[in-house]
């Protein structure tokens, strides 16, 4: 089975009925698919075949759903880039992945014009006005042709790099049996969501969260509805007009939304699944966001590139068990080891183990693309070892403490970053912060953080440290204060932690 597949299923069964909305585009399923085998034909008469990659460097539209469903059609690879990534940063995946087509919008030409260069026979694909050497989208998805039959066993629909927080990103090879089982199988039975249902996406469509709603939709027959730059006003007044039923969000978007929301409290009275993941989503957070919207219930999921959802956490279990990311989905083991592999007892720290049957088979990535000794060290007897400290409950539930290499030993007492980054957050003056460990003479490590304000408050930092102080043991609270603008994050996000380890040693180096 594969997704395109089950696209064509749903084209024959509900022909009609729209598939996705983008701005003033409408397409219904039948529709979809058909210009989906256009492009399919047009991927085949440049030569893409079964196990070549296709990179879509392109912003939220038609034209990315056509071409990465026209990609598995030929049994080729997506490999879906984030367009907030750098030049830079695209180069380093394109080199990697070695894509036989770069699809991207006219508009990134001269940023991405070294790159195509760089890459022996591959094709641009453009959309928006063709240049020299390009093919524009709207040409090579003009007309039908004839499809190759794909072998049973091209199995890899996708190869998603990851964040690279900690160093250079790896392709993380996920098959289309991931894909089915997650997006149109399991977040169904876990969050009763289906073929009525209309999809939100507000983030980038190459972004796993919005991979996520798009393969919801398409794969259950549902409509996807994307929003091709997020704004929180417009956000809202489409979740109104067009009767969103199913939001996906992370806790900040809910906070941007909120204000807007409760203006206008009618405009989300459709929605009745709130999709959550990422940071940790207060309890006050939910409280206000259930108030304004009665008819919606919270799922939320602990999830990443390598594993899919690996647990999620009901409606009623948001106030029960507020700090946990909930217990593992059916069908998926966790286990919680020390250094030396044993399984720690309940409650007490551990490294997160993953398992799900075969490796590509259920939930889990088959590989790293082209790194046998990664993919070795990461991928053992079936189990992926995550690099996320977590701790459980007698229950099941599960509570992620840190990552491993941000873990903090400091006089003999491991010290969680993440729970250092909650203590600071708590205070009203902080909008963010980001934990990292630095050198120190007589404890090994202390904890240095870097602290953004919220926009026009102020606090020094004794007043943080002794705000930590009160929340956190004494051990535990920043010894260093920096207080920065902005952290330094990447394209979708995360606090790169690299570099406040460069920026500290900087400024320790100054005192």
């Amino acid at each position: 089975m594969r997704l395109e597949h089950v696209l064509a299923g749903h084209a024959l069964r509900r022909p009609a009925h729209e598939a996705m909305v983008c701005g003033t585009e409408r397409i219904g399923y039948a529709a979809l698919h058909a210009a989906v085998r256009r492009s399919a034909a047009g991927l085949a008469r440049l030569g893409v075949r079964t196990g070549d990659r296709v990179l879509l460097y392109l912003p939220n539209g038609v034209e990315f759903v056509q071409l990465a469903y026209a990609a598995y059609t030929l049994g080729a690879i997506v490999v879906p880039v984030n367009t907030r990534l750098t030049a830079r940063e695209v180069e380093y995946i394109a080199v990697d992945s070695q894509p036989a087509v770069l699809a991207y919008h006219a508009g990134s030409r001269e940023a991405l014009a070294a790159i195509v260069r760089r890459l022996l026979g591959c094709r641009a694909v453009v959309t928006g006005a063709a240049g020299e050497d390009e093919i524009a989208f709207s040409e090579l998805a003009a007309e039908e042709g004839a499809l190759p039959t794909v072998p049973l066993d091209a199995e890899d629909c996708m190869i998603i790099y990851t964040s690279g927080t900690t160093g250079k990103p790896k392709g993380a090879v996920i098959t289309h049996a991931v894909q089915l089982i997650q997006h149109g199988y399991i977040n169904a039975v876990e969050w009763g969501i289906g073929g009525d249902d209309r999809y939100l996406v507000t983030t980038p469509l190459a972004h796993r969260t919005g991979l996520g709603r798009l393969t919801n939709a398409l794969c259950l027959g549902g409509t996807v509805v994307v929003m091709h730059k997020f704004d929180a006003a417009q956000a809202v007044a489409l979740i109104r007009r067009e009767r969103i039923t199913v939001l996906g969000m992370v806790p900040t978007v809910a906070r941007m939304l909120l204000p807007h929301i409760e203006s206008d409290p009618d405009a989300g009275s459709s929605l009745r699944r709130l999709i959550v993941t990422g940071e940790a989503f207060p309890v006050e957070l939910k409280r206000r966001v259930i108030a304004l919207l009665p008819n919606a219930q919270i799922c939320s999921f602990f999830a990443m590139t390598e594993a899919g959802a690996v647990t999620s956490l009901g409606h009623a279990e948001q106030f029960t068990h507020p700090a946990s990311v909930g217990r593992p989905t059916p069908g998926v083991e966790v286990r919680l080891i020390d250094d030396a592999g044993k399984d720690v007892a309940t409650g007490e720290v551990g490294e997160l183990l993953v398992r799900a049957g075969a490796p590509g088979r259920y939930i889990t990535l088959r590989a790293y693309y082209n790194r046998p000794q990664e993919t070795a060290a990461a991928i053992r007897d079936g189990w992926i070892y995550t690099g996320d400290l977590a701790r459980s409950d007698a229950d099941g539930y599960l509570y992620i403490v840190d990552r491993k290499k941000d873990m903090v030993l400091s006089g003999g007492f491991n010290i969680y970053t993440k729970e250092v980054e909650q203590a600071l957050v708590a205070h009203a003056a902080v909008a963010d912060a980001a934990v990292i460990g630095v050198p120190d003479a007589v404890y090994g490590e202390a904890v240095a953080a870097f602290v953004e304000l919220q926009p026009g408050a102020t606090a020094g930092a004794e007043a943080l440290i002794e705000h930590c102080r009160s929340l956190i043991a004494g051990y535990k609270k920043p010894k260093h204060v920096f207080f920065v603008d902005a952290l330094p994050r990447n394209a979708l996000g995360k606090a790169l932690k690299n570099d406040l380890r460069r920026m500290a040693a900087e400024k320790l180096a100054q005192d």
